[in-house]
């Protein structure tokens, strides 16, 4: 009894997806009983990294979402459209959904999950974030018995590569970027990777599957690493530091006992890192996960986040999935499976960044005169922020460099504290500010 895949796309994860599933040989016995029927290009006549007969191809993709023959649909052309409207029309149809596309799920999650649960069908999600890595079916079923209390991510592979250049080289931002964009590890619109809206995008999925809610994507924080300079990274590595874009949910303790609304923290922004912390030695494109949860403790996944072996293996473990579960329950179940369907309801209270407790690091340029590091002390106490360390490390273009590092604050407290020392007699530039783990 075969089942039937349509697939949309034939790049990188297609072609990738395609490999595994026309050789199944020493790989899991179900997969011979998978075949794929239809494949959507842009283009006939494109060369492509796989070679599939031509009477497998068609440019019209509607024509693949709606064949009555076709029990899955892989979607991995990316982008939001036309790739949401293809979704649904499939859901529409009675076809099962495979998908690469952590931007279309990060966005539109509400109207395509609740799609699929009224029509019986599933969606899968696995590739949509840390490519290869298997952390969306953890987080459905091993790890869901556990009360997951944090997540974070180095869910980026570029700007994970960026960063762990800098440290290694002494170079600047702008520098390793373009070196990055010369050797494919960088787009040429770096915007999603190094602005922090693509881990932003991954943090919102996995925070929903953890905490048993929807996000809602406005309400994440995100900050990129452009305002990262070697100078940082050089004083990270003199405090025993090291500097990651850290995706990160968590759930906060109550306020009181009679307070029973879930808050969250979802956040994405770079973060010094002590060496120490198991994701600091996680470097160039890998990616990793850590969840830190009760009873299970501490469990840290980490792989290869992208490209196509790693996401293509993601896709196909999805496919597998639903025809497993389509051979005991038949082709159209009564039922969809509990722990592989997506069915929350509600949204997540997100906090607002200003009630974020961390500390802080800050890097500050003033003029050479007396009193300067007293009164950026007295700003910071009439904000009630606690200072750990405060060190005038040396000069830079006849301006003296401070580096100050806090005690556990409240964001906004910090905040209101900064926005005092600009108006200081003296002080030049604030070139960083960086939150510390």
């Amino acid at each position: 009894m075969a089942f039937n895949v349509g697939l949309l796309g034939l790049g990188t994860v297609g072609a990738g997806t395609a490999e595994i599933l026309l050789n199944p040989e020493l790989r899991h016995p179900l997969l011979s009983e998978i075949a794929i029927t239809r494949v959507g290009v842009r283009s006939l006549d494109k060369p492509r990294p796989i070679e599939l007969p031509q009477n497998l191809l068609t440019t019209n993709l509607d024509d693949i979402v709606t064949d009555p023959t076709i029990d899955i649909v892989v979607e991995v052309i990316g982008g939001l459209e036309p790739a949401r409207s293809l979704i649904l029309k499939a859901i529409a149809n009675g076809k099962h959904v495979v998908t690469a596309n952590k931007a279309v799920i990060a966005r539109y999650s509400e109207e395509i999950f609740d799609a699929a649960n009224a029509a019986g069908v599933y969606v899968m999600i696995e590739a949509a974030v840390a490519g290869g890595i298997p952390v969306i079916q953890p987080l459905k079923q091993s790890l869901s018995v556990n009360r997951i209390q944090r997540i974070t991510g180095i869910v980026n592979g570029t700007t994970n590569y960026i960063l762990t250049r800098m440290q290694r080289e002494g170079a600047d931002f702008g520098e390793v970027l373009a070196d990055a964009q010369r050797l494919g590890y960088a787009e040429a619109d770096p915007t999603a990777d190094v602005d922090g809206l693509d881990a932003a995008d991954k943090i919102a999925i996995l925070a929903s599957l953890a905490f048993g809610g929807r996000i809602k994507l406005d309400d994440v924080y995100c900050e990129g690493i452009r305002h990262i300079s070697a100078a940082d990274i050089a004083y990270a590595e003199k405090l025993g530091f090291v500097i990651k874009l850290l995706a990160t949910a968590l759930r906060e303790p109550p306020a009181s006992p009679e307070d029973t609304t879930d808050h969250l923290q979802v956040r994405v922004h770079p973060t010094l890192l002590p060496k120490t912390h198991p994701l600091a030695s996680v470097n160039d494109v890998y990616n990793a996960i850590l969840v830190e949860a009760d009873p299970v403790g501490q469990v840290m996944l980490f792989g290869r986040g992208a490209g196509m072996g790693p996401t293509a293996s993601a896709v196909v473990s999805d496919i597998q999935n639903i025809v497993a579960l389509l051979k005991s329950s038949g082709r159209n179940p009564d039922e969809l499976h509990p722990l592989l369907a997506c069915i929350h309801e509600h949204y997540c209270t997100i906090s607002p960044m200003d009630e974020l407790v961390t500390r802080f690091y800050a890097r500050f340029l003033t003029q050479d005169m007396p009193g300067v590091i007293g009164k950026i002390g007295t700003c910071f106490g009439q904000h009630d922020v606690s200072l750990e360390s405060v060190v005038q490390i040396g000069f830079q273009n006849n301006l003296a460099e401070i580096v100050v590092v806090t005690h556990d604050v409240r964001e906004g407290n910090f905040r209101a504290a900064l926005a005092d020392i600009r108006s200081l007699q003296g002080l030049a530039e604030i070139p960083s500010v960086l939150r510390v783990l």
